[in-house]
């Protein structure tokens, strides 16, 4: 009962933050229905996808201050794992999707046990190295198609198909992937106000004292880790029945890891909206910068030369990001 109490409580928020998010979910429940252009959709079924990739990586990132940088390996293995089941045995999404999901949080205690013995840009270098030498191995790997990667072919099934989540029209993704956004947000309220966020906070703010506490602070980060892998591997599978065509160059680089944390931090780590904050800021931004400014001659790289701007502008005036912004301004006004 307790955990369903802290699931579903956001008494902790001001009401004003509550009607605001009250409004933001009305809208992106009547957004279909609203006048929009294929692109606009695509632009937020990816605002979906990288706020529940932020929330995942604010769980080992956020609350427990752990710079995680290789997020995109368990992407790849989520969206090859449905990849490889549907096209080889015929297995829809929803039973993919969970063995994704045990494969990658398995991979994830495999390599979080040790990695977490490193501490501060060691561990976020070692996170790093680990993803390049999966998507090294991927490449090389025939079975998953290399370099090559493998394509969902849509014509083989009648749209629409639920089962393997194949559809010819966005909505069906839309709303699919608005399920998953809200289950995540009631997830993560009340993992932050679980035993083991409670435990998250206290490591972050002083390892010692919360293991002079009684804290097991390393088994305390390798399940949390494996919470945050969790999140990016069920998105992983949804990516690879959206986009249809997966190579390790789209799913498992660097430059996805990046972005991920960059949400979260950018929006507010630690905090509940941050993901949600950074992805509505940086998707929207990197999509629409890209396509009025990127493929303009002699324009070429300048969108992600903006885009960096604006992330070193708010990083330099609070480091807490936009959600501590937000909070500074407030105490402010109550003083």
């Amino acid at each position: 009962m307790e955990a369903i109490k802290n699931t579903f409580d956001f008494s902790d928020f001001p009401r004003i933050d509550l009607i605001f998010a009250g409004a933001v979910l009305i809208f992106l429940l009547v957004f279909p229905a609203l006048p929009h252009s294929s692109f606009a959709m695509a632009t937020m079924i990816q605002f979906l996808m990288f706020s529940l990739y932020g929330m995942g990586w604010n769980t080992i990132g956020g609350y427990g201050g752990q710079v995680d940088l290789g997020k995109a390996q368990y992407v790849g293995i989520g969206a090859y794992t449905t990849a490889v089941m549907l096209i080889r045995w015929d297995i829809p999404f929803w039973a993919s999707m969970p063995i994704g999901v045990c494969l990658s949080v398995g991979w994830s205690f495999i390599i979080g046990y040790p990695l977490f013995r490193l501490k501060g840009h060691y561990f976020a270098i070692a996170t790093i190295a680990t993803s390049l030498v999966l998507k090294d191995l991927f490449e090389v790997w025939d079975f998953v198609g290399a370099a090559r990667g493998l394509e969902i072919s849509p014509i083989i099934y009648q749209p629409p198909d639920f089962y393997r989540l194949i559809f010819k029209e966005d909505i069906y993704y839309y709303y699919i992937l608005l399920f998953f956004f809200l289950l995540g947000i009631l997830y993560i309220n009340w993992f932050r106000k679980s035993r083991l966020g409670f435990h998250l906070r206290s490591i972050k703010d002083n390892e010692e004292v919360a293991r002079s506490l009684g804290v097991n602070v390393h088994w305390a980060k390798v399940k949390t880790y494996a919470i945050a892998t969790a999140f990016v591997s069920v998105v992983g599978s949804f990516h690879a029945c959206y986009i249809k065509n997966i190579e390790p160059e789209d799913t498992m680089s660097l430059p996805i890891s990046i972005l991920i944390a960059l949400m979260a931090m950018l929006g507010g780590a630690g905090s509940l909206w941050g993901p949600i904050i950074g992805a509505g800021i940086l998707i929207p931004l990197k999509s629409y910068l890209k396509e009025w400014l990127g493929a303009t001659a002699g324009l070429v790289g300048i969108d992600l030369i903006i885009y960096a701007l604006i992330i070193m502008a708010v990083s330099a005036f609070e480091p807490r990001g936009i959600w501590g912004i937000v909070e500074k301004i407030r105490r402010r006004k109550r003083n």
